[in-house]
Parts: C-alpha cells; structure tokens; sequence
C-alpha cells in the first residue's frame, strides 16, 4: 500500500530531483541482481496470555540494479511474507488477540524503486529506498523484521570536504513494517503507511582518524501515526536535535550522545524530553569485544505518552530483543546493559545483559538478558543459520509482563 501524498509534498521532489549533479563518482554500484530468503521459526511465551505464540514465516526478496548512464542507475527491489494461514500468532493484521505478537503480516509490496545520481562527491537517491543513519537510532530500515521500513522521498548526500560530510533526506511516506495492508486490526500505533513532510538534516565531521562528531536535526512529521492506540494521531510529529561523538583508542571504544525532542507544529501535544547515551568498548585479543552502556529515553509530562520516541528507528537493535520497550513507557526509560560478542567454534556468540528503571520516579522495569549464536552453513555458499533467545522479566506488571522469546533462522542470500 503506497502513501498518498499531497500537492505540498511534490514540489520538494520536483525541485531536488532537478539540482545539477557531478558526474558519474567510482563509488555508484555496479549492474546485478540478487536473491534472499529467509526462513524464521518465533516463539514467543508471555504472561497474560493462555497459549505461546508460534510463527513460521517466509520472506522472499528479489532486485535488480541497473548499469550507470551518466551517472544514472534505477534500483528495484520486491518482498513477499509467506505465513501459516492455522498459524497460532497476533501478526497486527490477523485479530488473533488470544496470542502474543509475532509482527510479521503476511503480504507482497515493493521494498525499493528508485533512480540515483551519483557524481564525484554527491549521490542523489529519489524514490522508494532504504535508509539508515549512523547506528539506527533514530533512522534505520528495521531490518530484523520479515517486512523491511523503508521511505518514499529524496535522500542528498555531500562529501563536502575529506572531513565533513552532509546528508539531508525529505520524506514523504513510510513504508513500515506491518505492511503492506492495513486491517479492522489496525491501529494510529501500527499502520501500514504513513504520510507526511519530513526533514532530517545531519552533518559528520571527522575531527581526527580515530574521532567523529555528528550533529543531526530530525524533523519528523507522520500523519497517519500515534504513540499508542489510544493517543490522537499526529503525536509522534516532533523535532529532535542532538549530538553523537564516537571514536577508539587503541583497544578502547566509546561513544557520547545527547539530543533533545519537542514537539512539531500540528501536534496536539507539547512535548519535551531528553536522550542520552554514554558507551565504552573494549576488544580483546582474539578479536572478541566487551561493550557495556547506559542509554535514557527521558519522560514527559502532561497526559498520555509525551516521553522521548524514536518511531523511524530500528528499534529491535536496542533495549533487548525482546522489544518490550518499542514504544518508550510514559515516565521514560533508563537502560544499564553489559554484553560480549566472541568469536566461537567458526561463527559468532553474543550476549547481552540489561537492568531497566524508568527515568522518572527510578522504579524498576526489570531485567533482560538475550543470547544469540550465527554461522554459516556448511557447504552451501550464501547460507546463514541463527539461533537466538531473549528473556525479559518484569518488575512493573502495571507496565510490562514476563516475556520470553526464541528464534531459529535461516537465510540465504545471492
């Protein structure tokens, strides 16, 4: 299902679309075509509910990649999720409510159609396309979940100097990922599309090898979205600007972010809220690394949810897998999180451990902790196995409930 745009969107498209461009740079992709499937069995065992959630679904992707004509190439891209029709899962589309959420809905959209420009120092992307930004936080494609997010708009992107680059994307829909089409079950919390006029602005300078300073400023507009089922649409529209330093010293890593979100002109709430990160890694011989964390999604005040939200991000990649804290709880959310990834016996183990309280008031969420191990197949090139468990346990069940999760995937791409 694709956004309805309206007349004020199109002239942004119109005018960027027609900006001069250098000419074709090394860095635009080659000509190609390619395969990915992707198996997954989910589990889900959560209090409250009489019976486990079990999905087995299919994903099936296919896209095709022009060659470069004075720097133009066109970019397609498909998906289809196959599910069990007798499947014992809430897939958002489905009404099983007796079950836990598995959102993967089953369907068949268009993931990517786009035209680039790509010149020296410049590429220029309009169309349907995926984007993510730095680690995801606040821009990503969702990408763990059957049904990529993906954006209808502009994406111009400026390697202003060797140090500073420049990025400013205007989006006018959302594809998200409990597409492609809406349902009685459907929800402001979980459409399928959403439409809107959406800036984001971003700068990354390399101050020194080791060391990078972004600066972002997210003006992020959804009209057919809310904060939850309850709230009036249009409360997910606000404007986020921050700063996110990283870098490494010898075995050391670390990373430092703060920003601030208010509300966005036609919100029928004022928000005000904080988010703030503090990192450090450490990587051992043998190439295993130790990182641990404390990451706070401010509260708000006032009625309903006005607490920090990052509804563009991908959210699956933070705060536990066991996405209990997708959308963040009204007092906010405090998360103090350790882990490891180790290479083991040819693939990858991680393990990750997270202590929750909320931002205002410190009462305790919970706690989290969530494993996973990947390798290859052996024997057939492009084939990836994944095994991983997430188990949350509540401390609030006026917030959140006891939830334990499984995964066994396989994924093979070409």
């Amino acid at each position: 299902m694709t956004a309805q745009y309206r007349p004020r969107h199109v002239a942004p498209l119109l005018a960027l679309a027609m900006l001069p461009l250098p000419a074709l740079a090394a860095q635009d992709a080659g000509p190609g075509t390619w395969l990915d499937l992707r198996y997954r069995h989910e589990r889900v065992d959560q209090s409250g509910f009489g019976e486990d959630a079990v999905a087995n679904t299919l994903r099936l992707r296919v896209g095709a990649r022009s060659a470069p004509w004075h720097g133009w190439s066109a970019l397609a891209e498909a998906d289809a999720v196959l599910g069990q029709d007798d499947g014992r899962y809430n897939d958002t589309r489905n009404g099983r409510r007796p079950y836990p959420v598995v959102a993967d809905p089953a369907g068949a959209e268009i993931n990517q159609a786009l035209l680039r420009h790509a010149g020296t120092r410049t590429v220029a992307t309009l169309g349907r396309q995926r984007i993510n930004l730095d680690n995801q936080r606040f821009v990503g494609g969702s990408a763990w979940r059957q049904n990529e997010q993906t954006y209808d708009g502009v994406h111009l992107q400026l390697a202003a100097t060797p140090r500073l680059a420049l990025d400013y994307a205007w989006i006018g829909g959302v594809s998200t990922i409990f597409g492609p089409a809406d349902s009685s079950a459907s929800t402001g919390a979980n459409p399928s599309d959403s439409s809107g006029d959406s800036h984001l602005l971003r700068a990354a300078l390399q101050l020194a090898p080791p060391l990078r300073l972004v600066a972002y400023h997210y003006r992020v507009e959804l009209e057919d979205m809310a904060v939850t089922a309850a709230a009036p649409l249009g409360t997910l529209d606000s404007r986020t600007s921050g700063l996110r330093l990283e870098g490494s010293r010898g075995r050391w890593s670390y990373a430092g972010e703060y920003a601030r979100q208010r509300d966005l002109a036609g919100n029928p709430w004022r928000l005000d809220s904080r988010y703030v990160l503090a990192e450090l890694g450490y990587a051992l011989a043998g190439g295993s690394v130790l990182k641990a964390g404390y990451e706070s999604l401010g509260g708000g005040e006032g009625e309903g949810n006005r607490a920090f939200q990052t509804p563009l991000a991908t959210r699956h990649a933070f705060q536990g897998w066991a996405d209990v804290f997708l959308t963040t709880p009204a007092q906010g959310v405090d998360d103090r999180y350790a882990g490891a990834t180790v290479p083991l016996a040819g693939g990858s183990l991680q393990a990750w451990y997270h202590d929750f309280a909320a931002e205002r008031g410190g009462g305790s969420y919970g706690r989290e902790l969530d494993v996973s191990y990947a390798h290859a197949v052996p024997g057939v090139q492009g084939l990836t196995g994944l095994l991983k468990l997430a188990r949350y346990r509540s401390d609030d069940p006026a917030y959140s409930a006891d939830t334990g999760k499984l995964w066994l995937q396989l994924q093979y791409s070409y």
